[in-house]
């Protein structure tokens, strides 16, 4: 039996959804309808609360079916615009994945490398309705005669075009430093010396696993805003941790959850899956990601009340201690510190970089609280929890 006072289930909220009944806020709204009404009576008053989060997401790609050619193919190598992709999978699929880079690329020979397209970009361009050229090799079988196609294509041209990330929606992550007395490439930016400025990458109290850092209403099946489109969650992304340090309200310290999600390519924008180049690192791509959180009870409804205040992450050395795998860190901040503009590490006041849009975060987050309220994003009931 539950010991909560409010007690609401997944059915009750979708009716009241497509009653366009439902009272639904943001995670920056909750805040403060928590702190005036007290947690309990916002609970039975708040049905949902929606998230958003927008930032270079790497573990990104998307299987694509290229359409089948007269004779008939079976591909070992695909190309989309000179960048490859991995065909060891059957016929004319392949996975494209965010970080590849074009194969013509100089990388880091002269660094740091620029890395100015990669799979990333042409997803953004595919999804932008941009004419992508398509090369295919094959060594040849009786059934597959066919050697080598090359093409033209549109993403409405393909057959099939699913994104599938591997790795989303991290969970907290580090503030990234460098300590030495060189600049620092890294996938958290351009690192100035001798600790020039502090990266970070996470929207805060609107960033989605934040609002439910025990992951009870996120799991397999639930139903998220992707790329621009509905998608869902397929399972735990990789480096998935859950058995972490954390603070009084649950809210890990450190990098913990990921999610893996999966969504229709052909239903998503260019505004939410941009192509990135990282100076003297590769390329990658920002994905916008969003996740309605049902208010069951009181309980959910304080982890979404959790404020930039009370959510912390630890500063770590990319200069020399990340690369050498030293796990140490040089301070604990918390997001409100971060997006203040600047934070203080051992007396030396630093500027502080965000790698991820909170302009973006707060469109996503408002973009699903508009689309429940008029009936047309319903919440998805979890078929396994991953708590």
């Amino acid at each position: 039996m539950s010991t909560c006072q409010v007690n609401k289930t997944y059915e009750e909220i979708n009716a009241k959804i497509a009653a366009g009944q439902a009272v639904v806020v943001t995670a920056e709204e909750i805040i403060d309808i928590a702190d005036k009404e007290g947690i309990v009576e916002a609970a039975r008053k708040v049905d949902v609360v929606t998230t958003g989060t927008f930032a270079p997401m790497c573990s990104s790609g998307a299987f694509i079916n290229i359409g089948q050619s007269t004779p008939v193919i079976r591909t070992t190598k695909t190309w989309f615009n000179n960048v490859p992709a991995y065909s060891a999978i059957a016929a004319v699929d392949c996975y494209l994945g965010a970080t590849a880079v074009c194969e013509n690329d100089p990388l880091n020979k002269y660094h740091p490398g620029e890395f100015n397209y990669g799979g990333g970009h042409v997803i953004q361009d595919l999804v932008a309705g941009k004419q992508v050229h398509v090369r295919a090799e094959s060594y040849g079988t009786d059934c597959y005669p066919n050697l080598k196609i090359e093409k033209m294509v549109t993403l409405k041209d393909l057959p099939n075009a699913i994104l599938c990330n591997p790795r989303n929606a991290y969970q907290n992550y580090n503030c990234a430093i460098n300590r030495s007395d060189k600049t620092k490439y890294t996938y958290m930016g351009t690192l100035k010396p001798n600790v020039g400025n502090a990266n970070y990458s996470t929207s805060g109290c609107l960033s989605p696993l934040f609002n439910d850092p025990y992951l009870k209403t996120i799991g397999l099946g639930t139903r998220i805003f992707l790329g621009g489109a509905q998608g869902y969650v397929t399972w735990t992304g990789t480096q998935h941790k859950k058995d972490v340090d954390r603070g009084l309200n649950g809210v890990p310290l450190s990098g913990a959850g990921t999610l893996s999600v999966i969504g229709d390519l052909k239903q998503m924008s260019p505004e939410w899956l941009v192509g990135l180049s990282i100076r003297g690192y590769g390329v990658s791509i920002s994905v916008g990601l969003g996740i309605p959180i049902p208010i069951l009870n009181e309980e959910i409804l304080k982890y979404t009340s959790v404020s930039d205040k009370e959510i912390f992450t630890q500063i770590i050395d990319y200069g020399h201690d990340y690369p050498k795998g030293i796990s140490k860190s040089y301070g604990q901040v918390s997001y409100a510190e971060l997006k203040s503009g600047s934070i203080t590490i051992k007396g030396q006041r630093v500027p502080t970089v965000p790698m991820s849009s909170m302009v973006k975060a707060r469109k996503i987050a408002q973009i699903l609280k508009t689309e429940i309220q008029q009936s047309r994003f319903y919440i998805g009931v979890p078929q396994h929890l991953f708590c």
